[in-house]
Order: C-alpha cells, then sequence, then structure tokens
C-alpha cells in the first residue's frame, strides 16, 4: 500500500491502466451508441494509451532541469505520450484528462489524497474546457464526478480518495443512460467513461494492492444494420479529420472558432506548442487548410465514416473480420480522394509506429497498405512484420505514386478473397504508368541531358524523360510521350504550386489530341510536384 504516488506508482499506473484496457478493448468497442451505433472508442483509448506507455518507457529515468519531481516528470512523460498518440474523441479528451492531472502534481513535493482530489479537479476542468459543445452522460461527467467524490473524501489518505475517486466514477458511468436516450435505448452505458473507470480502478488496485470489484455494465443490445460508424457527434458530418498542430496559442484559438463552423465533434487539446486536433467534417480539404493556416500540421488522418457502414442485409457466409486499406498520401486533395475510396489517410514520410497505428486503428483483421513511394516501402514491410505479430494480417502493394494507389483502390472488391483482392489490386497499379513534373533545384547530368536550376523535369517511372523550359509545354509533351504507348484513361493531379489552370489546359491538349483517350482532373495538393499524372 501506497501513502504517496510517486514515480514508480505512475509507471505500473500506466502498464496496469493500459493492460486493463486492452483485456476491455472489444467490450467498450461495443458500448459505442452515442449519437449512432460506433465500434472504436475502446481502440482509441488503447492506441492512445500505448503512446503514454511508450513515453514514460524511453524516457522515465531522465529529469529535466526545471523543478519538477521525479513523479511530476513520470506524469508529464505520461501526458505527452497521449496527446502525440491520441485517437479518437475519446483518446484526445483523456490525453486532456492526463495533462491536466500531470500540470497539478507537476511540482507537488507529494502525492497524497488531498493532492489527488485537486489533479482530478484540474483534470475535469481541463477536459471540458477542450470540447467546443459538452455533453453530459459522456466521459466528461464520469471524470467530474470523480473529482467531486475525491473532494468530498476530504483526506490526506491516498488510498481512501483514489477508492472515492473510483467509486463516484462508476457511480456516475451507471448513470451515462439516464442522461442520453441513446444509451437508455441500447441498454448500454457510456464507452469513454467505461474506459475511464477502468483507468481508475487501475490506480486503487496500484495504491492499495487491492482489485475494486465492479459489476459489469449491461451487454449492448443488438445494432441494426446501415448505421454510420463514429465515436461523437452528428451522422450530417462524413469524415473524421484528426492531426497534430504545432502552432501558437492565438492561431489556435483562431482555428478553433473555424473549424466550429465546418462540422462537429471538435476537440482540439495540446500544451501551448503541440496540439491534438480532431474534428468531423464534410470538406476534409479545408479542415486540413485551416490547419496550414495556423501552423504545421503533421501525422495527419482521414477516416470516411461511410466506410464502416454495416450491410443492409447479412452476406451470405460473412467473414468474422473486416478489411481496410492505409494510403500514405500527401496533399489535402489527395488525402481526400483517399479517403472517398474507404481508406484510411497516413501522411507522407511515416514511421514504421505511425504505420502500425494506422494499421492497428482501422479495427480489422485483414488490411492493405500502399504505400505511394519507394521509400516508404520497406517501412511499410516493416509495419506489416509487426502488425503480423499482432494478429493482423497484412499486405503491401507496391506503389510509387498516388495515381497507382487510385487504380489499386478503384477495382477493391470485398467479395474476393482477400488474397485475390490483393492481387487484383496489385495488377491494377502495376497496369497504371506513371510520371511527375518539377522543376530542377540544382544542375545535374539525366538520362534525358543535362539540366539546370529552375529547368522543368518530366519523370516517367522515376526517370527523367524530358527537360523543358515551359511547365505547360513539358507537362502536354509528357502526356504525348505516355500515351504514344497506348492508354485509355488519363488522371491528373494538380500540385499545391501548380499555376492556375494548369489540369485544364493539359486536358484540353488531350481532348485535342487523343479524342478517345478519357481525363480524369483532381485538386491534389502535394508539394513540389504541380502535376502528377498516371495513363491505365
Amino acid at each position: 500500500m501506497l501513502e504517496t504516488l510517486d514515480a514508480t506508482a505512475v509507471r505500473r499506473w500506466c502498464a496496469s491502466g493500459l493492460a486493463a484496457l486492452q483485456r476491455h478493448q472489444g467490450e467498450i468497442d461495443d458500448l459505442n451508441v452515442y449519437p449512432v451505433p460506433d465500434g472504436d472508442t475502446g481502440t482509441n483509448l488503447v492506441l492512445t494509451l500505448t503512446s503514454a506507455q511508450q513515453a514514460l518507457a524511453m524516457d522515465l529515468e531522465t529529469l529535466p532541469d526545471d523543478g519538477h519531481t521525479p513523479h511530476g516528470h513520470a506524469l508529464r512523460l505520461m501526458a505527452r505520450g497521449a496527446l502525440l498518440g491520441a485517437r479518437g474523441n475519446s483518446g484526445v479528451i483523456l490525453s486532456q484528462i492526463l495533462r491536466g492531472f500531470a500540470d497539478a502534481l507537476a511540482a507537488a513535493p507529494a502525492v497524497r489524497g488531498r493532492q489527488l482530489a485537486a489533479a482530478l479537479a484540474d483534470a475535469a476542468t481541463a477536459a471540458y474546457a477542450a470540447v467546443a459543445h459538452p455533453v453530459e452522460g459522456t466521459l466528461l461527467t464520469v471524470v467530474a464526478a470523480a473529482a467531486r467524490a475525491a473532494e468530498q473524501a476530504d483526506t490526506d489518505d491516498l488510498r481512501a480518495v483514489a477508492r472515492a475517486a473510483a467509486g463516484g466514477a462508476a457511480r456516475a458511468l451507471a448513470r451515462t443512460p439516464e442522461q442520453l436516450p441513446a444509451l437508455a435505448r441500447a441498454g448500454v452505458v457510456d464507452a469513454g467513461g467505461r474506459g475511464l473507470c477502468l483507468l481508475l480502478d487501475a490506480l486503487v488496485e496500484v495504491v492499495t494492492g487491492e482489485s475494486p470489484a465492479r459489476p459489469a455494465p449491461a451487454p449492448p443490445a443488438v445494432r441494426p444494420p446501415g448505421t454510420t460508424v463514429r465515436e461523437t457527434g452528428s451522422s450530417a458530418y462524413a469524415y473524421e479529420v484528426q492531426y497534430l498542430l504545432d502552432a501558437t496559442d492565438e492561431a489556435v484559438a483562431r482555428l478553433r472558432g473555424e473549424l466550429d463552423g465546418l462540422g462537429d465533434s471538435l476537440v482540439i487539446v495540446g500544451d501551448g506548442a503541440t496540439w491534438n486536433v480532431h474534428v468531423h467534417v464534410n470538406d476534409v480539404g479545408a479542415a486540413v487548410e485551416a490547419g496550414v493556416v495556423a501552423g504545421r500540421p503533421h501525422r495527419i488522418t482521414v477516416t470516411r465514416f461511410a466506410d464502416q457502414v454495416a450491410p443492409a442485409a447479412p452476406l451470405p457466409a460473412p467473414l468474422p473480420d473486416g478489411r481496410a486499406a492505409v494510403v500514405v498520401a500527401t496533399g489535402a486533395g489527395i488525402a481526400e480522394l483517399f479517403a472517398a475510396e474507404g481508406a484510411t489517410v497516413v501522411p507522407a514520410n511515416p514511421s514504421t509506429g505511425e504505420l502500425l497505428d494506422a494499421i492497428r486503428a482501422t479495427g480489422a483483421a485483414r488490411v492493405v497498405v500502399l504505400p505511394n513511394d519507394p521509400n516508404t516501402q520497406s517501412v511499410a514491410s516493416a509495419a506489416a512484420r509487426e502488425a503480423h505479430r499482432l494478429g493482423v494480417k497484412v499486405s503491401v502493394v507496391p506503389t510509387r505514386s498516388p495515381v497507382q494507389a487510385l487504380a489499386a483502390l478503384a477495382v477493391r472488391d470485398p467479395k474476393r478473397r482477400f488474397e485475390d483482392d490483393v492481387i487484383a489490386m496489385a495488377e491494377a497499379a502495376g497496369a497504371c504508368r506513371y510520371a511527375e513534373v518539377c522543376h530542377a533545384s540544382r544542375e545535374a547530368l539525366t538520362v534525358a541531358g543535362p539540366c539546370r536550376p529552375g529547368d522543368v523535369l518530366a519523370l516517367v517511372e522515376g526517370e527523367v524523360h524530358l527537360i523543358g523550359a515551359d511547365l505547360l509545354d513539358t507537362c502536354t509533351a509528357m502526356v504525348d510521350r505516355m500515351l504514344g504507348g497506348g492508354g485509355e484513361l488519363v488522371t491528373l493531379l494538380c500540385g499545391a504550386d501548380a499555376p492556375a489552370g494548369l489540369a485544364d489546359r493539359v486536358r484540353e491538349h488531350v481532348e485535342r489530341s487523343w479524342p478517345f483517350v478519357e481525363v480524369q482532373a483532381y485538386e491534389g495538393g502535394q508539394p513540389h510536384y504541380p502535376l502528377l499524372v498516371g495513363v491505365e
């Protein structure tokens, strides 16, 4: 039994809480019915706390020169890891709860009962402040009840306050169906609140050495088919957008107002330098561009809710596990295209851990990964190997350009065997010749001759085929060269720095010169390359 919460106890609490969430992950996923059925809160909480534990494991013994105690530093690391790894609405709110907890205790010389109660109060305040439109009967209600119960205990006995907080949270969780009709109709409690109760029970176990006995929540009702998967928010919005953002407090304040006008389920949390942004919208590009205006967004993920819609009628011999696609993309327009095809999007140049997180976050047992860059293929293969150890079957289709990924996603068919579907996607990607146009940044000797800074380079399948002085002329010449080898469909992706009308003028050229070829043009938003081209 502990009299105070020290750094070792923080480490044990994080590990014990993560283990509890992992044991109950499926149960929590099944609880999601607010405001429409959902299936990923348990997964999001597990991923969020996994990141917190990794941060602790990497740096727990290193103390900064800022006056923080060892337990304060450990709590800071835990909160920071949760912030960077937060997934979904529940994960983002949990990261803010941990941040409020850490801020209150960072400089406390010892953590006894009253300090714990004060920290829970700060955590609840931080959680409410993070949500644009708080709703009672959720995780917010449960953390507030835990804080009130801890304060009412009115003692320095750490064990008594931890027990009081966990008990108050459990009672509030049991009342959540009275506050939300959707929970009452389904006969379940709030999913995020259930996850927080598990974390508080883990804290009690660490402090007292005893496991609180709690009745299991009611089993979820059978869900009606055809309902959209989302953790919170109105079904009027089709996409979940989440990213980390490096920005100032003032810029984030403006971003909060702009995103609030674009959608719902808005949560923005951070530590003053890095922020985790979560929102449901219909205009993915506008949500990402608002982040670009505010600061530097990274680790952008876009999820289309329709990709997780249950079938209107049971399929013959349904598979017990689902399928998903994870695609690496640069550019808001390209990300939106992939999301519209039902893929989970990961920003360019991801780490193995980021790709693995994206694979696990899909909740699917069979996942195809499209790296879209030769340099990312080895990272994707490493993530696939790690996923196999976790029981997820992952196949990497070696796409080298976004246009190849679009071709691969277009032929996906969930009715096929997974292995056959991967082969079909790989064949479609391989049949799509790709090219890109950029400006030379330095002098070089290429297979097409020498180039100088500022020259326009047309690369086909990664090799320089044309060197020109005019962007439009080089683009049209490159398309002509590619269509000279045959083709029925040309896909054009315009970059962020492309001059206005570039895609339209290339399209007009193709329609004049190649009247039987179909042309599709999109705003890709990719940097460095004014135009990406695919020919099928």
